[in-house]
């Protein structure tokens, strides 16, 4: 592959304020590595040599609101308090000398159980109680509940603007608290919060972006990360069809939602088949179609296995990266989120743009017990 195949990768990219130098990304990864949620000088590091590298954005590791049990995991940063604020201060500056921008990824983990065991000092909260269907845990959320954490989703936005983040991505996706309203079958909820539609269950997501929208005002701008698979049930689906796409991701749109980030576990992988065939469109690229937003596509990009294999302990070879190539050419999606491969190199994007394909590094396992 050559550099002047890759330079779509490279072309800037704009959208209200945000002036970006790439199309890449670097997608949020839950690294497990603050102390007390502090972020520290190691912390610092890790983004300011993804930024050094060349990543046009990055998105920071999820970071939690504040709420008594928002996160399921102690080493978890906290996106509140003078300690932690003053932490990801730090950070967004040193990502800035370095010529990227950045935007914090703010997030509740709802009922979702982490593997490590641990538990918040608080009882953890979701729609009805539940961490998957028919898997009770914690307590249901009171009106009162929702409306405190729609206000604390606001105010990290708030504060992300005003420490000098670029932007500021809502945490929608993967079974954590917004996405446990969206799922029915952990939304059984019979108040204007739930109810048997998609549309119906998008009210505690769609209020959280728009008080998001008028913490942060017009030309600030907000991403929301979405998936139809959950950590709960790799084989969820919210929407079986494009028009039930479109009933899930426009609403969030229409509310002040300017970019989607659209996680899927392999980009490639076509979200509709039936419709457009096996080179089809994917979720990033349907999520585009039926709202008119711009959109990131994510899952596996530049390594020959998916994520799935690295919850096993498993390595990834480097892959050829033409198929990302081939769709971003035809306008499928506007921006591509890279994950694991940032994570054993940090200089991969320099690598890309150079041409020097042979010096790639593929994901070691090994990588997620160190910030590398």
């Amino acid at each position: 592959m050559s550099q002047d195949t890759t330079n779509i990768l490279f072309s800037p990219f704009s959208i209200r304020s945000l002036k970006l130098k790439n199309r890449i990304v670097m997608a949020p990864m839950t690294r497990f590595f603050t102390a007390d949620g502090i972020p520290d000088e190691a912390n610092t590091a890790y983004y300011q040599r993804r930024a050094e590298g060349g990543v046009g954005l990055i998105l920071s590791e999820g970071t939690v609101v504040d709420r008594p049990a928002s996160r399921n995991d102690g080493g978890i940063p906290l996106f509140y308090g003078e300690k932690a604020l003053n932490g990801w201060k730090n950070i967004v500056d040193a990502v800035h000398s370095a010529g990227s921008r950045m935007a914090p990824q703010i997030w509740h983990t709802g009922a979702s159980s982490h593997i490590s065991g641990w538990e918040p000092d608080a009882p953890v909260e979701s729609p009805s109680g539940l961490d998957a269907p028919d898997v009770q845990r914690g307590v249901a959320m009171s009106e009162e509940d929702i409306a405190d954490t729609i206000a604390a989703f606001a105010k990290a936005a708030a504060n992300a603007k005003r420490l000098g983040f670029d932007m500021v991505e809502i945490h929608g996706a993967h079974g954590y608290l917004i996405d446990q309203f969206f799922w029915a079958g952990t939304n059984l909820r019979t108040d204007r919060y739930g109810g048997p539609t998609i549309n119906e269950r998008l009210r505690f997501g769609s209020e959280i972006v728009a008080a998001v929208r008028h913490a942060i005002g017009p030309d600030f701008p907000l991403i929301m990360r979405v998936s139809q698979w959950k950590v709960q049930d790799f084989g969820v689906r919210l929407a079986e069809t494009p028009a039930e796409m479109e009933a899930w991701l426009l609403p969030l749109v229409e509310a002040g939602v300017d970019i989607l980030h659209c996680s899927q576990r392999r980009f490639w992988e076509p979200e509709f088949p039936e419709i457009d065939g096996e080179n089809g469109l994917n979720c990033a690229g349907w999520a585009k179609k039926v709202t008119g937003a711009a959109t990131i596509s994510v899952g596996s990009v530049g390594l020959d296995n998916d994520v799935v294999s690295a919850y096993a302990g498993e390595n990834s070879a480097p892959a050829s990266l033409e198929r990302l190539i081939e769709r971003m050419e035809r306008k499928e999606f506007d921006l591509i989120a890279v994950g694991r491969a940032l994570l054993s190199d940090p200089e991969w994007v320099a690598k890309i743009e150079a041409g020097n394909y042979k010096a790639l590094k593929g994901f070691s396992a090994a990588s997620l017990g160190e910030l590398v």
